[in-house]
């Protein structure tokens, strides 16, 4: 019951106010694309890509399609297919970009509202989302070239009757959608979306556009190497954890386990595809073959045993295949001693041969003659000795075309011999370069002894260090300013790419969750204070402090009219080469 106190507006105001639905006082805020998503590159990256394509269409005449799809990578979490995500850069659903023709450098059709951040009976927890009409999704594509979904047929009919051809990008090599599908058939949301277009315009305006894409995403830039070396590190940092795991009794699925931990620990977002473990007769066989089983791979291993690891990770939406082959008991017997050697020596002769120029089937050559006699029948080294990598473990490349710089494939000789039960694997992920190549993966040990003494140490020069050893070099602090100076870059992506640079570019580590997980957290705490301040900068306000493998300085962040808005002070755990990795920081307000 309400009780009046006295007469007069104030009084009435307080009361509608009081009886007033409490989701009318505290409704959500719309939440906005660019909140919640950061492109891994600048949009200048994505610009480039699409002039790419739209200058491989020329002399034309035809335009470029790719979906983007709803995409779950493995029921885990959101991610775009490949083409549209290589294209593109945003997270978009539903949607597709048009390149070439008078979509010139690409025109996105994209829904109007995210239909996922719609649900009237819960405002509070879907408040809407909006995507076309999103001026920042405008910008990132530029004024004009965003237009709501439902638009999308309309501009393909005009398209097809300007005889241009229309090239759906597929992802893969597969032939165009036919028309009745078999039982258990299957079909992707590509798949789908292109056989719509094929009824609408008719089979003489359709085509793949797979070569064109192949030959674009083949090559990657500099910033897809970069994203590549890491997740390179990352595996291989995660293989090394992972082996301080492999006894007589442990099971595959428990090594699956330490090495997945790893990953993520790390700053992996996801597996590219589920860890490839096996051991003793498991070893004999391939994935698909054990994959067909509920509980295959869930053998405990035991003394005598080959275990292994063929095993990848994703980062902002790159990927990474890496395989070692480990004694169970420590130490390899005498016959797996000789076959691995031989392995390692056709995969080492396979990448010796890599330079610009040479092709898939003269590798393939090269391969065939390293092998010995006596073991041709058990070496498998067809099409499969290797892959292309980048968005996907199989990243479209045409067979035929010569190697180029920026190239980056998997040579992996596999050897499965069901006559004596032994199997060994080494999987590499190998990089064209202008001069020959370079092995991404070449800090984790390949060689028999040298995968003994993994075992026994637990530690690799180049993948781990102990922070107590030696003190860093005297030029930390310049280091340290390098590192303030990428905090004051404005741009997003680019201050990510350069932080992670300064921070630990290639460097040695002790512990996988001191690196990218230490960035992200890094992005958190100091961006939270320099969001929202126009003309912030931070800067180094005292000089860096040493204690063994350790530092400390202080940092404080300016406003525009030059007061410090924040302050704060780093520790930071460091490598022998000086490098930073980890970050413990504190922070106050004046």
């Amino acid at each position: 019951m309400v009780r009046m106190m006295k007469q007069g507006g104030p009084l009435i105001l307080v009361l509608i106010t009081s009886l007033l639905p409490t989701s009318a006082r505290a409704q959500t805020p719309e939440q906005r694309l660019f909140d919640w998503d950061e492109p891994p590159f600048a949009k200048e990256v994505y610009e480039a890509r699409r002039v790419r394509v739209a200058e491989a269409l020329n002399p034309g005449p035809g335009v470029l399609i790719a979906f983007s799809g709803h995409g779950l990578s493995h029921g885990d979490t959101y991610r775009q297919q490949d083409d549209f995500s290589y294209l593109v850069g945003l997270e978009l659903p539903t949607s597709l970009v048009v390149i070439g023709g008078p979509a010139r450098s690409g025109v996105l059709f994209t829904p109007l509202r995210d239909a996922r951040f719609e649900n009237p009976s819960r405002p509070n927890d879907f408040p809407g989302r909006p995507l076309a009409g999103d001026p920042a999704v405008v910008r990132w594509m530029g004024a004009g070239n965003v237009r709501e979904f439902g638009e999308a047929d309309a501009y393909l009919d005009s398209i097809a009757e300007a005889g241009l051809l229309i090239y759906v990008a597929l992802g893969d090599d597969r032939e165009l959608p036919g028309a009745p599908r078999s039982l258990y058939a299957s079909e992707s949301e590509v798949a789908g979306s292109t056989r719509h277009l094929l009824d609408r315009l008719g089979a003489a305006r359709v085509q793949s556009g797979f070569p064109l894409m192949a030959a674009v995403r083949a090559v990657k830039g500099e910033e897809e190497i970069w994203t590549m070396e890491q997740a390179a590190r990352i595996t291989a940092r995660a293989i090394v954890k992972a082996s301080r795991t492999v006894a007589p009794g442990v099971s595959e699925r428990q090594l699956e386990g330490a090495f997945l931990e790893a990953c993520r620990a790390d700053g992996s977002q996801r597996p590219p595809f589920f860890p490839i473990i096996k051991s003793g007769p498991n070893s004999l066989w391939p994935w698909r073959v054990l994959a067909s089983h509920y509980d295959r791979r869930n053998r405990a291993m035991a003394i005598g045993d080959l275990v292994i690891f063929d095993v990848g990770c994703e980062l902002d939406g790159y990927v990474s295949d890496v395989g070692r082959t480990f004694p169970v008991s420590g130490r390899f017997s005498d016959r797996q001693r000789e076959v691995l050697a031989m392995e390692v020596a056709v995969s080492d002769s396979i990448i010796n041969a890599v330079r610009p120029g040479v092709t898939l089937a003269e590798l393939q050559d090269v391969a065939h003659r390293a092998i010995p006699p006596d073991a041709r029948e058990y070496m498998q080294v067809g099409l499969f000795f290797g892959h292309h990598l980048g968005l996907s473990t199989g990243d479209p490349v045409l067979t035929d075309q010569p190697l180029e710089p920026g190239m980056i494939f998997t040579v992996e000789p596999w050897y499965y011999n069901h006559d004596e039960e032994i199997s060994v694997f080494t999987e590499d992920m190998v990089l064209v370069t202008a001069q020959g190549s370079r092995n991404l993966t070449a800090d984790l040990p390949r060689h028999p002894d040298l995968l003994e003494s993994l075992m026994t140490s637990g530690t690799i020069p180049g993948l781990s260090v102990d922070p107590a050893e030696v003190p860093p070099p005297e030029d930390i602090a310049e280091r340290v300013d390098v590192y303030v100076d990428a905090w004051n870059e404005p741009d997003p992506a680019i201050r990510r790419q350069a932080l992670a640079r300064v921070w630990a570019p290639a460097g040695q580590y002790r512990d996988p969750t001191a690196h990218l997980q230490g960035l992200e957290e890094l992005t958190a705490h100091i961006g939270r204070y320099q969001a929202g301040l126009p003309g912030s900068s931070i800067r180094r306000s005292g000089p860096v402090g040493q204690t063994g493998a350790y530092l400390t300085f202080p940092w404080e962040i300016t406003g525009s009219d030059g007061s410090v808005v924040a302050f704060g002070r780093d520790s930071g755990v460091l490598d022998a080469d000086g490098r930073i990795l980890r970050i413990d920081g504190y922070f106050g307000v004046r």
